[in-house]
């Protein structure tokens, strides 16, 4: 069984996400987009590391501070680059 405080509920990181802008139509499509791969992504993290801490406890706080949080900010990340790379339309 897993607990879900806030902070780990990717809330915080789908608002931090959203704060781009561009092309209204654009924007709204790839927040919305965005937003749900960032959820599932995290559901599958809060899976994988309850996982990995029933069959690794001894390696609870790399995983919980340091593997994990790298998956969801890294996805965020390569989302706001793909962002940047494919929608922005930001002149050369």
């Amino acid at each position: 069984m897993a607990r879900v405080i806030e902070g780990c509920n990717s809330i915080s990181i789908i608002i931090l996400f959203i704060a781009f802008s561009g092309p209204k139509r654009a924007t709204i499509i790839y927040a919305i987009v965005g937003s749900f791969i960032i959820y599932l992504i995290n559901i599958l993290r809060i899976a994988f590391l309850t996982m990995m801490l029933y069959n690794y406890p001894n390696q609870q706080m790399v995983l919980h501070n340091l593997v994990f949080p790298a998956i969801i900010y890294g996805t965020t990340f390569l989302l706001w680059v793909i962002w940047v790379q494919k929608f922005s339309h930001l002149k050369k």
